[in-house]
């Protein structure tokens, strides 16, 4: 009976901290529906339109560089209940009502304000679940925040579908897209809500000396005598000998884990995800050739793949191991772009584009999309966990943010759109990544299925 309450206890606050990963989706995923009528608002130039996409991103680095001291200082529930402020504030302030001056650089800064509120939950989120779950299923927990992203995108997709098709062109316009960045006020609100329900992080409470507390919610978590054994080790983690030596980030063996996890944080962006994400409408529309009135449930139906594959993804990490599945998601990910991006050059899109995108989306989120987190939130030493988390995710929304404000003006480039490339030249350059993905894997990543935390950190001694 014990156990069956642990899981649900367990359980209970993957869901609630996961829920970071629902708004993370949902926020990213707003943009893209609405900047299909902003634009047309605002009279956004390319350049434009790239700033106010990629503006959010910036507040995302900013967020996951500022992460690692709150979450040192106040813990990583507190961290993500400022996330949620951020979250709801942001949202609010980008839909303001046609009464108040709404302006590109007022919509900038309060999308700059929900990056915050990304950054800071997308580096505590996955970390907060990795440190409260047990080994044998933390990869499938932490899959839930990946899970909880496209969810988030779905929902978003749907939403922003469904208030593009209830208004006319002149009313989506005019204040369609204003409803659509409102609508996350919803999801944002019960976040913040929850929060005040769940545990802190008892790695945290070690660190912070507070084991009594920590061994606490380990017996919420686990049987006695496991949390006993893992409280074990959590303490003689961070009471081994180099803790009483001054901690040097820049010291070989800890740079070396932090330039890998960064790499490898940087790439999951660089296989141009989030170009087709945030720009999907586009996409749609201008290479693929389909009509307005389609774009938008085509993206539904991209949101959908996402989310089947994502829990394809979470129910094999665990079993598979996280290295097989970036070298079958690496496949399939050249696949897909191969078949958009030579459909391009032939000046056949179609059907076999379609595919492409969506193989594309497939292997991402069978692959790249969750294991990468996976491998962000238990790849780290408990010393390090906080900073080395955060310089990894803070690079990763750098990444993000140059893909995404260079894709919209690499598409519209007179050599992307001549021969021999006929617009498909950025696709042929994420192919390029996707392959230093597959060497990256290879040589640094270790196989962490099945370790505690602790264990992990021996990989790297």
């Amino acid at each position: 009976m014990k156990n069956k309450r642990n899981r649900v206890f367990l359980l209970l606050i993957a869901a609630v901290s996961a829920l970071g990963g629902l708004l993370f989706g949902y926020d990213t995923g707003v943009i893209n529906g609405a900047q299909f009528y902003l634009t047309e608002y605002f009279q956004l130039s390319d350049a434009m339109k790239g700033w106010v996409v990629g503006s959010a991103l910036l507040g995302c680095l900013i967020g996951a560089i500022i992460a690692a001291p709150l979450s040192i200082k106040i813990g990583r529930k507190w961290s993500l209940i400022i996330s949620a402020l951020l979250f709801t504030l942001s949202a609010f302030g980008s839909g303001l009502p046609e009464m108040f001056p709404q302006t590109v650089t007022v919509l900038v800064i309060f999308r700059i304000i929900g990056g915050l509120g990304i950054g800071i939950a997308s580096m505590n989120a996955p970390m907060y679940i990795a440190e409260i779950a047990p080994s044998h299923i933390r990869g499938r927990m932490v899959t839930y925040y990946q899970l909880a992203i496209v969810i988030g995108f779905f929902v978003v997709f749907l939403a922003t579908y469904f208030i593009g098709n209830s208004l006319n062109e002149v009313q989506n316009i005019e204040y369609g897209w204003r409803q659509m960045f409102w609508s996350e006020l919803i999801p944002s609100v019960l976040f913040l809500l929850l929060l005040f329900f769940v545990p802190k992080s008892p790695r945290w409470l070690a660190l912070r000396g507070n084991d009594d507390e920590a061994l606490m919610i380990l017996n919420k978590i686990n049987d006695k005598e496991t949390a006993a054994v893992e409280m074990k080790h959590i303490k003689s983690s961070l009471r081994d000998k180099s803790s009483h030596v001054k901690l040097s980030y820049f010291s070989k063996g800890i740079f070396t884990i932090i330039l890998i996890g960064t790499v490898l944080s940087m790439l999951q962006q660089f296989t141009g995800i989030n170009a087709v994400l945030y720009y999907g409408a586009d996409i749609f529309e201008k290479a693929l050739g389909f009509g307005k009135e389609d774009v938008l449930l085509q993206q539904i139906l991209l949101a959908f793949v996402n989310l089947v594959f994502t829990f394809v993804a979470m129910f094999t990490v665990d079993n598979f191991g996280r290295k097989p599945l970036l070298y079958i998601g690496s496949a399939g990910m050249i696949l897909g772009f191969t078949l958009l991006g030579v459909s391009l050059q032939q000046e056949s899109v179609g059907m076999i584009s379609l595919i492409g995108v969506l193989i594309f989306i497939a292997s991402f989120a069978l692959s790249m999309g969750p294991v990468v987190w996976v491998i962000l939130s238990e790849m780290f030493p408990n010393k390090i966990r906080s900073v080395a988390m955060s310089i990894a995710v803070a690079a990763q929304w750098a990444a993000n943010y140059v893909v995404s404000q260079s894709f919209p003006v690499v598409m519209g480039s007179e050599t992307n759109n001549s021969q021999p490339w006929n617009g498909s030249m950025p696709y042929f350059i994420f192919i390029g990544f996707i392959l230093i993905i597959v060497f990256v894997t290879y040589k640094f990543i270790p196989e962490t299925k099945g370790k505690t935390l602790e264990e992990i950190e021996g990989f790297w001694e």
